[in-house]
């Protein structure tokens, strides 16, 4: 039994290389928001590696350099990170029923949206020790990519920054193929979610007809098309009773 456990540590270890170094590249630019916010090296990795949320953190060291309130920031970073519920509510599921809820809230907090997506793709119950494996390299990656975008992001022309923030979502694209190739269902849900996303995003056909959309922040947006594209799927093609 410790053996597997190890290993399945390990093999999250192996996962979290890849999804560390997205994180370590695209924390370059969030580092440098930090900098302008007045946040030291030091301070931007306890942040990072805390928080592990990029918009959140985005929108955090916003609301610090433009010097809103303690209740302004915290409706902020809820609003920003609520999708994170959707996300933990699912891996819920997929929990041994003797799990600890000390367990449970330590994969809660590590989850991000690609340690998510690594989870989901992994069939099987959830084991934690393959979430503790993946930040165990993801976090200090995070936190590390912050720090020293605060020490020399600035000095980085602006389209090395922009070529660094692109290789997470080729690291999530890589993510959600390998689902999508053995499940027809999943890949549908996955092309309709990315056509939805794009037409109720800003400077869409959509969103001139409906402005309001654009009102909506992109977080809120997110959890709205999530649950509706779910409900859709759980209705028209429901998991099988006998399936894990």
């Amino acid at each position: 039994m410790r053996q597997d456990i190890k290993l399945t540590f390990l093999n999250g270890l192996k996962v979290g290389v890849p999804i560390g170094l997205g994180y370590f590249a695209v924390s370059f630019s969030l580092g440098i928001m930090a900098r302008n916010a007045g946040i030291t090296p030091v301070e931007g990795f306890i942040t990072s590696v805390l928080a592990l949320a990029s918009a959140g953190e985005y929108a955090g060291f916003s609301m610090i350099l433009y010097q809103a309130t303690f209740v302004e920031t915290l409706l902020v970073a809820v609003i920003t990170n609520a999708r994170y519920m959707l996300m933990t509510t699912a891996l819920s599921q997929r929990f041994a029923e003797d799990a600890s809820i000390c367990r449970r809230i330590s994969v809660a907090f590590f989850t991000t949206d690609e340690i998510f997506g690594a989870n989901v793709s992994r069939p099987g119950r959830l084991v934690p020790e393959y979430t503790y494996g993946m930040a165990a390299v993801a976090a200090p990656l995070w936190g590390l990519g912050t720090s020293l975008g605060i020490i020399a992001g600035n000095g980085l022309p602006v389209r090395v920054v922009s070529a660094l923030s692109v290789a997470l979502y080729g690291m999530f694209i890589a993510i959600i193929v390998p689902p999508c190739k053995k499940n027809r269902t999943v890949l549908i849900a996955v092309t309709v979610s990315f056509l939805l996303s794009y037409l109720c995003s800003p400077g869409s056909v959509i969103s001139g007809l409906i402005p309001a959309i654009t009102s909506i922040s992109s977080g809120t947006r997110i959890i709205v098309l999530t649950m509706l594209i779910s409900a859709v799927c759980a209705i028209v093609r429901p998991v099988e009773e006998d399936v894990e």
